[in-house]
């Protein structure tokens, strides 16, 4: 017979036989493991340091290794990186048509812009970086972390470049760094233009780092006051866009996406992000003072002195990264010129620079002013102060049909003066607060309208060349191409008048075009007041102002005076004086008025 066995029994055998097996698999693969970190050479902590001398050197124990020394260090326990660091400081120069930079492997930062097609207040090429602001805040192109003291020690750290010495563009050229836990890359892209392209990635034991790529001390053409009072923070976020003043930008602000682009700028340049992924950029605000006492010049002519005294002044800056950690933006750093602005596209194709550029509450007279003054220089005179002179005569031939209607305007007025003063003499028994005012001026606009008679027809030239007027106003102190350039004894279109001699001419021509200018319906005190107001007024605005408008302004009023003098001269100008001395000469001949009685 067969043999029956417990089925109980069976079970507890295939339970001791599975926990047998179990204990075996345990063994062999913690064994494995252990074989594994026996044979791995790029994860054991003593071969990475053997291995980082034979491909970067190792560190000195002078400034490079204090540097690293303030950099994070891997924490026990963790797989370690190979060290990659310099062992030297070294410089890399790229260079193209436009620009000549220099990288320092410290920091892996820029320490000389230069711009080959500027020139500073001493007649050298303009370097962009503020070396004074850089000493305090940092130079271009170093990291910004918010953590301070991992931000000083990315600025100390020397690390390895994938060149040195002189670069042409197209070039590329990288920065690595790593201390065994903390690593960085930097990787720049260069073309034939004012923009070039950063990829920049920071891991601590392969966790992102939020580290943003910096532009942190303003520019190195703040050489005066004007300068400064000119830098401003600019933003365009879903396309709109932001001019923010110095007293406005805090410092270690965060402006998270979108962001189309982002930047400094002063007067004539601007160093602005453009985000490759707007939609996860973000972006850091930089605000420093800083005292330029011994290093400001008074006037931007460059042959300013020294200020006295503490003199603190906003430097700006900013920095943009990416939330994910790792940042691809490009930068453009370079001259705020209309034709390059408009030429830069954000990520969006539809998004330019151009609107970096503005010219104030009227600006967009004073863009196309500008146009129109480039084309002029494009086409017919290549220097920008006679540019100017061709553009005002332009401009007043244009009105020279509206100063015709004016001057029959005003004779209009003057035919019917008479009946106008008798309308006034009837309700001068009324004060000026008494309804019966309003009739009197119910009649005179009835008596204006029955004889054809615009009152505001004499406002008109005005009324348009206000707006011109201050157009140039905003326009002029902002181009960058009439930065440094010089007409007779003007070395800068910009700049004041150093011997003041256009503002001179200015309230000269200015008192003539009010004498010349007939004014009917004006009072005589009136008249006389406007006249020394006027040219008072003038010379105030263009003493210390850019001299192109002091030029704009002296050729208005010339080009007004002759026109004015030779239409007094014609049958229209002739009656209009005979009128105006017959009303004189009734006047005269009248008793006088004392408070109202005869």
């Amino acid at each position: 017979m067969a043999e029956f066995k417990n089925p109980g029994q069976q079970g507890g055998q295939d339970n001791k036989s599975l926990l047998v097996m179990m204990l075996v698999m345990v063994t062999v693969f913690f064994g494995l493991q252990f074989y594994r970190s026996k044979k791995n050479p790029q994860t054991a902590l003593p071969n990475a340091a053997q291995t980082a001398p034979a491909q970067t050197g190792t560190p000195t124990a002078g400034a490079g290794a204090n540097a690293a020394a303030n950099v994070a260090t891997p924490a026990a326990g963790t797989p370690a990186l190979p060290v990659v660091q310099g062992t030297a400081e070294a410089t890399t120069v790229v260079e193209n048509e436009l620009y000549r930079i220099e990288f320092s492997n410290r920091g892996a930062q820029v320490v000389d812009w230069q711009l080959k097609r500027f020139q500073d207040s001493d007649n050298k090429p303009l370097n962009l970086v503020h070396t004074q602001a850089a000493q305090v805040v940092g130079y271009p192109m170093s990291l910004y972390t918010y953590d301070a003291a991992l931000t000083d020690g990315l600025k100390k750290a020397l690390y390895v470049p994938s060149a040195t010495g002189k670069l042409a563009s197209p070039a590329t050229l990288s920065f690595t760094y790593s201390d065994g836990s903390l690593q960085v890359k930097k990787t720049f892209t260069f073309d034939e233009t004012y923009v070039l392209k950063a990829d920049v990635e920071v891991t601590r034991n392969g966790v992102p780092v939020r580290a943003l790529l910096s532009w942190p001390g303003g520019f190195g053409d703040q050489d005066n006051a004007n300068a400064y009072n000119g830098a401003q923070l600019d933003t365009m976020r879903d396309e709109k866009v932001d001019h923010i003043a110095p007293k406005k930008v805090a410092g270690g602000d965060t402006i998270n996406g979108p962001i189309d682009w982002i930047g400094v700028s002063d007067m004539y340049f601007a160093a602005v992000f453009l985000p490759e992924a707007p939609s996860t950029a973000t972006a850091a605000t930089l605000h420093t003072q800083i005292d330029v006492a011994k290093t400001i010049r008074k006037t931007g002519l460059g042959t300013g002195v020294p200020s006295k005294g503490a003199m603190m002044v906003p430097v700006l800056g900013t920095a943009v990264g990416d939330v994910s950690g790792h940042t691809v933006t490009r930068i453009y750093a370079g001259p705020k010129a209309v034709s390059v602005l408009k030429a830069i596209h954000g990520a969006n194709p539809a998004v330019t620079l151009e609107p970096l550029l503005e010219f104030g509450f009227f600006g967009f007279f004073g863009k196309y002013l500008f146009l129109s003054l480039q084309f002029i220089h494009a086409h017919i005179t290549s220097n920008w102060g006679w540019s100017i002179v061709i553009l005002t005569i332009l401009i007043n031939l244009l009105l020279l049909p509206l100063r015709v209607k004016t001057m029959q305007s005003g004779l209009k007025m003057q035919r019917i003066q008479p009946q106008m003063d008798a309308i006034k003499e009837r309700y001068k028994k009324y004060k000026v607060t008494d309804p019966k005012r309003n009739e009197m001026n119910a009649e005179i606009v009835k008596l204006q309208k029955d004889h054809g008679v615009n009152m505001f027809g004499g406002c008109i030239p005005t009324l348009i060349q206000l707006p011109l007027l201050f157009a140039f106003f905003g326009m002029l102190p902002k181009v960058v191409e009439l930065r440094h350039a010089s007409w007779f004894w003007l070395p800068d279109l910009t700049s004041a008048d150093p011997y003041h001699i256009l503002p001179i001419v200015m309230v000269i021509s200015q008192f003539l075009v009010q004498f010349y200018t007939p004014s009917p319906g004006v009072d005589p005190q009136q008249q006389k007041m406007m006249a020394f107001m006027m040219p008072a007024f003038s010379g105030y605005m263009t003493w210390n102002y850019a001299s192109g408008l002091a030029l704009y302004w002296s050729v208005g009023n010339l080009i007004g005076i002759i026109q004015q003098a030779v239409m007094n001269r014609t049958s229209l100008g002739r009656e209009m004086r005979e009128i105006a001395a017959k009303r004189a000469r009734r006047k005269a001949g009248s008793p006088p008025t004392l408070q109202g009685r005869r």
